[in-house]
């Protein structure tokens, strides 16, 4: 029980969250194979799903569910946004 409510007014995770987060354990070693197994397993484009795994590792719920494979997709978001603000930093010539 926390703050008075029951542990079940936690938010839980729904049926979609679980095969993704599932799909997502996976070792996929080339971006085209899994592109095409989200299409297969999901029937949604690539762009719809990883906004959906976005909302998703932000998720308490799922952090409770499987805390190393958030934390992990965590880091590997963080470090390609790190990278994409280098890149636009730099913009191609040196900083000062």
């Amino acid at each position: 029980m926390l703050d008075g409510q029951p542990r079940d007014a936690e938010p839980h995770l729904d049926a979609l969250a679980l095969r993704v987060l599932a799909f997502e354990a996976h070792a996929w070693q080339q971006p085209g194979v899994k592109a095409e197994g989200i299409r297969e397993e999901f029937g949604m484009s690539a762009a719809r799903y990883y906004r959906i795994l976005g909302e998703l590792i932000d998720s308490p719920a799922a952090l409770r569910h499987d805390p190393m494979l958030v934390k992990r997709l965590q880091r590997l978001r963080d470090a390609r946004a790190a990278t994409r603000a280098r890149r636009s930093l730099s913009n191609g010539r040196t900083l000062d």
